[in-house]
């Protein structure tokens, strides 16, 4: 029995768990150390109350765990375990937990409580060397988090830069498995495949015209996404690359809301329903708000690419597999953890050091002048699939078995 920590439904962690249930080859079950998620809730980075619209829990067993609960969700100190985890673990049979990374203390706690029942532990975390802080921070963090990867028999890599952290704490390369990081491809994929005959439409809609080439950006508009350099690197263009007018399609809110309008001639905006008359040397751009799971494909169908920005705290960018999924190519900062496995080996071109507006431009007059075709994307995000991931970890479920069951013999 494989038993699964996580701190709540997690969109981009849900389809793993229903493969694995599809598939039948792990008994395994999902313990939620909250309900975070299902229902609206406040999200600082976005400024508003906002759930998820896709179901979140059907599908798989799983099970929400009692722990100790903090306010503040960005804390370490959000979740901490009681003796519930240690009863249910007992009371399943668990032979194995997997948690997802260490950013809050229930998860420490589950790997000392693990191992004191004598399980095998997984660990599946987003940090890479890029993201992983440097100075006496990170000093400081050093010896607690090496006593806790000691304590860890398997790790999950999600990517190149993730694995290259593992290396470099001394993990040996046998305890390390490929568990490359996805989202539902097939769920997008099919979305996009139903709108791209609306594509005029959709672009319509928003003020996009037909001719332009429309770069999207999708996130919080939060200062470590760095969406002005977007801004910037298109102003630097003079709104045109090639023979191409420029157009910018803003997914999201934040507090740079207020600047990201005051840089652009705003031709749709779904924040407030108003628009900016169009001012000279300014990029034109639309801005649709916050769109929900079910809405995101419209955005990627009407652009021509995704634009990742973002500094070196992006320990992925998984909106990158989404647009991927779509067919939608990517330009992608270098301090994103995805950019090594996503963008760098198929068009090195496409990426660029974070907060350098003169090469993300270049970058973007590269994708104008040669877009990549949606074969050539689909064929690459195809490697970063829910069921390489479940195949992942079916593989080392049955590794891990017929280990513990000959030590036993």
């Amino acid at each position: 029995m494989l038993a699964v920590l996580t701190t709540h439904p997690i969109q981009y962690q849900v389809p793993i768990w229903r493969a694995l249930a599809a598939r039948g080859r792990v008994p395994f079950e999902v313990l939620y150390l909250s309900d975070h998620g299902l229902a609206p809730s406040y999200d600082p980075g976005f400024g508003q109350a906002h759930a998820w619209d896709i179901g979140l829990t059907d599908g798989y067993a799983h099970h929400f765990i009692d722990c100790i609960r903090g306010p503040r969700q960005d804390s370490f100190w959000w979740l901490r375990l009681g003796p519930a985890l240690t009863r249910r673990l007992q009371a399943s049979g668990a032979r194995i937990l997997w948690t997802q990374g260490w950013q809050v203390a229930a998860y420490w706690q589950a790997v000392w409580q693990a191992k004191a029942l004598g399980l095998d532990t997984w660990l599946r975390a987003e940090t890479n060397l890029k993201s992983s802080g440097t100075g006496w921070r990170r000093l400081a963090k050093d010896p607690l988090l090496t006593a806790l990867l000691q304590r860890i028999d398997r790790f999950l890599a999600i990517g190149k830069a993730n694995r290259q952290f593992y290396l470099a704490r001394g993990i040996p390369p046998a305890r390390i498995v490929e568990a490359p990081y996805c989202v539902d491809n097939a769920r997008f994929r099919a979305q996009a495949a139903r709108l791209r005959a609306e594509r005029d439409q959709l672009r319509a809609a928003w003020g996009i015209p037909r001719d332009a080439f429309c770069l999207l950006f999708v996130g919080k508009l939060i200062g470590k996404k760095r969406p002005l350099d977007l801004i910037d690197a298109a102003r630097a263009l003079g709104a045109h690359a090639g023979s191409r007018p420029l157009h910018l399609l803003v997914v999201g809110t934040g507090d740079l809301l207020p600047e990201v309008r005051a840089r652009c001639s705003i031709v749709h905006d779904g924040s407030s329903g108003a628009a900016s008359r169009p001012t000279q040397g300014q990029v034109r751009a639309s801005l649709t708000g916050f769109l929900n799971q079910s809405e995101i494909a419209r955005a990627y169908v009407a652009a021509d690419c995704l634009v990742l920005p973002s500094e070196a705290t992006e320990t992925w960018g998984l909106v990158v597999n989404e647009a991927m999924a779509c067919g939608l190519p990517a330009v992608v900062s270098e301090a994103c953890g995805c950019c090594d496995d996503l963008v760098k080996p198929y068009r090195p071109d496409l990426c660029f050091p974070p907060g350098d507006t003169e090469r993300l431009a270049r970058a973007i007059q590269a994708v104008v002048a040669q877009p990549p075709s949606s074969a050539d994307v689909a064929s690459l995000i195809e490697r970063y699939d829910v069921i390489r991931t479940a195949e992942a970890v079916e593989q080392l479920y049955a590794a891990t078995i017929a280990a513990r069951r000959g030590a036993a013999a």
